[in-house]
């Protein structure tokens, strides 16, 4: 796999050599899962990008020139990433690339377009190493290493009593792999007792093993690191079968897609979050009222998340313009490539997450996170995320 991704950056970079105006409007990718089991997410993610070019276009764009958003689907495997990474940057000729939508596409994709030096923002890449796979990669994801052990603590104030646990994770995501490491150690962290770790696949649909080694091991608290497909079927079926204790999810289950998946099962599911639509912050005013004009529904954790990516992509350009002087749709796209990622890292940017920081490796300083409980609809395919008190 490694050969190859290298001789397909060197074609790329063989392709991008030639000096190409960036062009108007400016364009802009958007790689992110639209199809598969990942599309729970990509979906949402589509309609933030969405949200984020009608608004920032509304306000002038880069200097008055507006943006494009250039989308492709990569499917959920590294693959699919690798085609919609190539396909962005020697087809479509895009400025920058938001995605892809799983830490463990991104660990095969991200590597083409930094040796292409095309920025890449990962909008929801939430894997330890993720801003460490090269200089043209920056996330606005904070790391599961900050988000997760929040969600434990709550529920640890919700049942003091909790001793036994048991922990579900998806062996063949490297998200849930790394996510699951996480939680593990804050478990310990907390003096509990880890009683039984049973490991799935995100293409399952059958968990009745796992279920059962559950059910047998008498815990008070199950640990889920899933995608939300898989995780909503888990719960379903450890709900159906009897198990009434704590369930914590992971980042995957920050999604209202996985709500028609497990039904009123999923009512009670703790998770962390690095977005709340009830943020009390006017970038996140103006994007939650579009959001709900364009879709009648509140904007999920990974909508904001892809809105948030691209609004830092052109704040960074509206940057580099001014800093230049010169038109971005002027400039040479390969120059302008090298001047945005620049222009990317060490910087502030106000979005619905609140404020967030990029440092020089490309990684987010975020302030504020939350912790919420899933209540879902009588129709069994709508629902809420209830904010959990301090």
């Amino acid at each position: 796999m490694r050969s190859f991704i290298i001789l397909l950056a060197g074609l790329f970079l063989a392709n991008t050599a030639l000096a190409e105006p960036v062009g108007s409007p400016i364009p802009v990718g958007i790689a992110v899962g639209q199809t598969t089991n990942v599309a729970l997410f990509g979906e949402e993610q589509v309609n933030g990008a969405k949200v984020a070019e009608k608004l920032l276009n509304e306000k002038g764009g880069v200097g008055g020139t507006p943006i494009r958003l250039a989308f492709q689907d990569t499917g959920g495997d590294e693959a699919g990433a690798i085609n919609a990474f190539q396909n962005l940057i020697s087809r479509d000729k895009v400025v920058a690339i938001i995605g892809p939508t799983l830490s463990q596409q991104a660990f095969a994709a991200n590597p083409i377009a930094n040796q292409a030096k095309v920025p890449v923002v990962g909008p929801s890449n939430t894997a330890k190493g993720i801003a460490q796979i090269g200089e043209y990669v920056s996330r606005i994801s904070a790391p599961m290493t900050l988000v997760a052990p929040n969600a434990l603590k709550r529920a640890l104030k919700l049942n003091p009593n909790v001793k036994n646990v048991a922990v579900v994770y998806a062996q063949d995501d490297a998200f849930n792999v790394s996510e699951t490491g996480i939680f593990q150690e804050a478990i310990k962290g907390m003096g509990l007792n880890i009683t039984t770790i049973q490991k799935t696949s995100v293409k399952d649909t059958d968990f009745t093993t796992q279920v059962t080694a559950i059910l047998g091991a008498g815990v008070d608290m199950v640990v889920m690191s899933c995608l939300a497909a898989d995780g909503g079927n888990m719960v379903k079926q450890l709900r159906q079968l009897g198990y009434e204790g704590l369930i914590v999810g992971g980042n995957g289950f920050n999604s209202p897609n996985m709500y028609p998946v497990c039904g009123q099962e999923c009512t009670g599911v703790i998770v962390a979050q690095a977005y709340s639509p009830k943020a009390d912050n006017a970038e996140n005013k103006a994007f939650s009222a579009a959001f709900k004009d364009m879709f009648k529904k509140d904007p999920a954790q990974f909508s904001a998340q892809a809105y948030t990516s691209v609004k830092v992509v052109v704040d960074a350009l509206n940057e580099v313009e001014k800093s230049s002087g010169k038109k971005i749709a002027e400039m040479d796209t390969a120059e302008l490539r090298t001047a945005l990622n620049a222009a990317i890292v060490s910087s502030s940017y106000d979005t619905p997450l609140g404020e967030i920081v990029l440092d020089a490796d490309g990684e987010i300083t975020q302030k504020t996170f939350y912790v919420s409980q899933i209540k879902v609809a009588d129709d069994g395919k709508t629902g809420t995320m209830e904010l959990l008190p301090e």
